[in-house]
């Protein structure tokens, strides 16, 4: 099956000098369809200097705009250097100027005459380099409903100043859901993590719940872009001024709040600030009795959008909600402890609050939503073979209760996909569950993230890159969102792209498992072994990195070192790891022992099969007649 066509990302080099004309070029290559990223209309220094490092690392083609000015200029021709290296450069001429020694090699379209049109033969020539640069075919003219005009500042301030958003394309994305554009700033906002006054920590789940449901009340408005919670929970500690943390993060405007509880009587003190000029523009204090605590989330979230003159898509309070007091703070309890995702201890104990809170209340959809994802989670991470198929088959029965009781709930939906998916290995049956999630819950990082991984998987890759571009756009600074853009631009091989991704993932998190691995996989895949070793040998989870190493000694003809490595994956994982083992063998050309380790995988329910369909290590015997079986026996498509 071939792989859908993405939409290219072009960086625009020019001269300060030139701004007006880069501007136009901007607008009409937007116009046809193209991301276009540039400098934004920022002060300088590390961080400026950051961000267009790694969105000139992440461009498909890099376009300089020559002329007088700019081939004087030191950033134009370092930048124009660096497309030269990534063989990525379509070098244009604004004023007949030719391009400064080192390249004149190359030839450059002249914009001399040009006035504006984006249909104009200069732009089609324009379309012709760029694809030449990315090796695709020269693309027809795109029908845009774009604004003629781009607004620079807006542009980056999305991304939150972390360049490699610009990687997966998200500024494009952004323009076209309308949160980038005029007024466009009026519609960002972070709700920043609500304050707990109670004077005990253990409270802290009441704070922490109330922040994420008034922020998934807001998200619900497709006309706001809500920050996700990883990257507003960022600045939780910090101690700065509105403004700064405003445009830390990226955003027109924040939400604080402060929680303090007494007996079953809960204040809440709320305010939002303009993150422009650091104003109040609307503060409220109030006292609910804790079972009214959801009809108040949307309360809030409904004066905000008033505030922010944003109509609020509908009225009506939340799906799969509760009104029980004793049920809401167990599943606050489950959900805390679903999000640190410490070890099986909590993750059990997670299990247990959520069962506490349907024993309270057993139409909480929520909670069976809940319960559902924690069991399928126990099931792949803790789980042995003979649990398996109860928990998932549970996984499966609670999410449908969910679902039976609040229909267009997006985490009823997601739970039930990702028990099909993961834990029976239902990929076609799961692609309703997924479909209807992510339309319900696209203001949802998380839920929006989970969707692009599953498309990546079953080969759906336009409809995964645009997830993972949004996921990126509401969530700029969570490792995780960069891992999943990078395991999918990998699955797609676009090799160079997942390492930027990778490595910006790397800067946010360091020891975040299996990303040394990933890196690995596509150094080695882009011939750059020395380098992969080193991050394989980085890789602290023993089956991604003893695999790594596996494949990478025998490509580099070290066959004892590669059958060292491939003894103590067995050794070390054993069965947890048949997939990873069946890799090996496939990439080693030993089909016989590849096909008989997938059956293995396949009895045991091993999850590693959802990646089979993408997994460019399995390439050696794709064309098997038996491996092809096979993977029409799983019914993976």
């Amino acid at each position: 099956m071939s792989s859908e066509p993405t939409q290219p990302t072009v960086f625009l080099s020019y001269a300060h000098d030139d701004r007006v004309r880069a501007q136009r070029l901007a607008a009409a290559l937007a116009a046809r369809g193209y991301t276009v990223w540039w400098d934004g209309l920022i002060e300088g220094g590390a961080q400026f200097a950051k961000s267009i490092r790694e969105a000139l690392e992440a461009a498909d083609a890099v376009i300089v705009l020559w002329s007088k000015q700019s081939i004087e200029s030191d950033w134009v021709c370092d930048e124009a250097a660096q497309g030269r290296e990534r063989h990525r450069l379509v070098p244009l001429s604004l004023d007949g100027s030719r391009p400064p020694l080192g390249f004149r090699q190359y030839q450059t379209i002249d914009l001399a005459g040009w006035r504006g049109q984006a249909d104009a033969p200069q732009i089609e020539a324009i379309d012709r380099a760029i694809a030449a640069a990315c090796g695709q075919a020269a693309r027809p003219a795109a029908r845009s409903a774009l604004s003629p005009r781009i607004d620079r500042r807006r542009a980056l301030a999305l991304a939150g100043g972390a360049g490699a958003v610009v990687a997966a394309g998200g500024g494009l994305l952004a323009w076209k859901e309308g949160w980038v554009g005029p007024h466009s700033a009026e519609r960002t906002i972070a709700v920043l993590p609500f304050k707990n006054l109670s004077g005990d920590p253990a409270q802290a789940y009441l704070s922490d719940g109330l922040t994420e449901e008034v922020r998934a009340a807001l998200a619900r408005n497709a006309r706001l872009m809500v920050l996700a919670a990883t990257s507003s929970n960022t600045v939780r500690d910090e101690a700065g001024d509105a403004i700064t943390i405003a445009r830390k993060l990226g955003v027109a405007y924040l939400l604080e709040g402060s929680v303090q509880r007494a007996g079953d009587i809960v204040r809440v003190a709320t305010d939002l600030t303009d993150g422009r000029t650091g104003f109040s523009e609307w503060s409220q204090r109030v006292e609910r009795p804790l079972h009214d605590i959801f009809a108040f989330e949307s309360e809030i979230a409904r004066t905000v959008a008033a505030a922010l003159s944003v109509q609020m898509a509908t009225d009506a309070p939340a799906p799969g909600g509760t009104r029980n007091v004793k049920a809401y703070e167990a599943y606050l309890r489950g959900r805390a402890l679903f999000n640190l995702a410490k070890d099986e201890a909590s993750d059990r104990q997670c299990r247990a609050e959520y069962e506490n809170a349907l024993a309270a209340d057993p139409n909480f959809a929520l909670a069976h939503a809940g319960l559902s994802r924690i069991l399928a989670s126990i099931g792949s991470e803790y789980a042995s073979a003979a649990e398996l198929k109860p928990l998932y088959g549970a996984a499966v029965n609670e999410a449908r209760r969910a679902i039976a009781l609040a229909p267009t709930l997006a985490e009823g939906h997601l739970a039930l996909g990702y028990a099909r998916f993961a834990g029976q290995l239902d990929m076609k049956g799961a692609r309703p569950s997924y479909d209807l999630a992510y339309r319900y819950g696209r203001g949802d990082a998380d839920i929006v993230l989970l969707f692009a991984v599953y498309s990546v998987r079953t080969r759906r890759f336009g409809e995964a890159r645009s997830a993972i571009e949004r996921a990126l756009a509401l969530d700029p600074l969570n490792p995780r969102t960069f891992r999943a853009a990078g395991a999918i631009a990998y699955a797609s091989r676009r090799y160079a792209d997942a390492i930027g991704l990778v490595q910006q993932a790397l800067k946010l998190n360091p020891t975040m498992m299996n990303l040394h691995a990933l890196l690995g996989d596509n150094l080695m895949e882009l011939g750059r072994l020395d380098e992969a070793r080193a991050a394989y040998e980085l890789e602290k989870h023993l089956m991604f990195g003893l695999r790594g190493l596996a494949v990478l000694e025998y490509r580099a003809g070290n066959a004892a070192a590669a059958q060292r490595a491939f003894d103590a994956l067995v050794r070390k994982v054993g069965d947890s790891a048949l997939y990873q083992q069946a890799e090996v063998m496939a990439a080693w050309g030993r089909a016989d022992a590849a096909l008989a380790l997938l059956e293995r995988a396949r009895a045991v329910g091993d999850s590693g099969l959802t990646l089979l369909l993408t997994d460019p290590l399995f390439d050696p015997i794709a064309r098997d007649p038996r491996f092809v079986r096979f993977v029409r026996r799983l019914d993976l498509t």
